[in-house]
């Protein structure tokens, strides 16, 4: 099985590739501008020990990993470094190069940041409902496809004057649909079926092809290359002022128990991050005038054996990370002392547009503080 994994794994980097156009490079924003429009991109699962110290060494191993000896040379050379600040910056070079040094980053324990989760539950849904709601609720306990009860932040801010059908939203898991509540917030939300539902040129069909092509190794959770192709095509013909894509190959790869492979879907996300936001830096109605955040909806196990899991059970996978850059966003880096939770990030997309989302729904956690 692992032989057939890894070109897998290959085919989702080689195609997403191919379909990625490249675009310019482009300077990080003004910060004082005013933001217009904000872009909100999140990794499953995606663990903090990962993305403030790159790859672990002692997760390369068949038992711990799923990692085979053939393949270990492989990804210590490809992530392997001297220190956690090597190792990190070559898991995640846009992160760690742009991201980071012009923005902020939140979660490292070493510099006695806290950054967690509230619900208790550990675990997706609720996970995305505080993240997008901006407060837990016990409702909210299996990730079965039930509607949300809550009204997300998308979903407000679609209300609001200047963004009706401007937010959009994209998937790999298939149940945003229901996170977001499309029956009644009527949100523009692609978490099954083509990434591009009304696909009219030549490339948009392609890419439909591409992802019908991919095996459904996960059944309806999809590959995290179609999805962003797909919401990159989406930003480029519709223009959103809130665009959130959900990225989930980190967590599947990772509840597989293949580090390898865990590690790449990382790699892969940072990179689709980076052509996100160049891909809006290339066009004027975001150019100087949008936000980025950065964020995970659960932490995961911190030992060799637990480190595929998360949950009510493991207490440790309530530690999370989170990142920002753009207007508003002062260029502290790496932030020292600081104790944030999922549940801002509701706000801080409101308050990043000038809106006050607090004021709309007072049980919601506070914006972060940015500057």
């Amino acid at each position: 099985m692992r032989r057939l994994l890894s070109p897998i794994a290959i085919l989702f980097t080689l195609a997403f590739a191919l379909l990625s156009i490249s675009v310019p490079s482009a300077a990080p924003q003004d910060r004082q501008g005013r933001v217009s429009n904000v872009l909100v991109v999140t990794m499953d699962g995606m663990r903090w020990q990962e993305v403030f110290g790159g790859m672990s060494a002692e997760l390369l191993t068949p038992k711990e990993g799923g990692v085979s000896e053939a393949v270990k040379s492989k990804v210590e050379e490809r992530f392997g470094g001297a220190t956690p600040e090597q190792r990190r910056e070559k898991l995640m070079p846009y992160l760690w190069t742009v991201i980071a040094k012009v923005g902020q980053v939140f979660g490292d324990p070493s510099r006695g940041s806290d950054a967690r989760v509230t619900n208790g539950m550990r675990f997706s849904y609720p996970g995305y409902n505080e993240i997008l709601s901006g407060f837990p609720d016990p409702r909210i306990d299996s990730n079965d496809r039930k509607p949300n009860p809550n009204v997300t932040v998308l979903e407000w801010l679609n209300g609001r004057p200047g963004y009706s059908g401007k937010i959009a939203a994209f998937a790999s898991w298939e149940l945003l649909p229901w996170i977001v509540n499309t029956e009644r917030s009527h949100l523009y939300a692609n978490g099954d079926g083509p990434p591009i539902t009304d696909a009219k040129t030549d490339r948009e069909r392609a890419i439909n092809d591409f992802a019908a092509d991919l095996p459904p190794y996960w059944g309806e959770t999809r590959a995290d290359a179609p999805t962003g192709a797909g919401a990159l095509e989406y930003l480029k013909k519709k223009r959103p002022r809130v665009l959130y894509v959900m990225l989930g190959e980190t967590d599947e790869w990772a509840h597989g128990r293949r580090y390898d492979l865990y590690l790449d879907a990382a790699w892969r996300n940072d990179r689709f991050i980076r052509r996100l936001w160049e891909t809006a830096q290339s066009m004027p109605e975001y150019k100087g005038r949008t936000a980025l955040l950065l964020a995970t909806d659960h932490g995961r196990g911190n030992t060799g054996e637990n480190w595929t899991s998360h949950g009510e059970k493991v207490l440790e996978s309530d530690q999370i990370w989170m990142a920002a850059m753009g207007p508003g966003v002062a260029p502290l880096g790496v932030r020292s002392g600081m104790k944030v939770t999922q549940s801002q990030i509701a706000a801080t997309i409101a308050t990043l547009l000038g809106e006050d989302y607090n004021g709309a729904q007072p049980k919601a956690a506070q914006p972060l503080k940015l500057n």
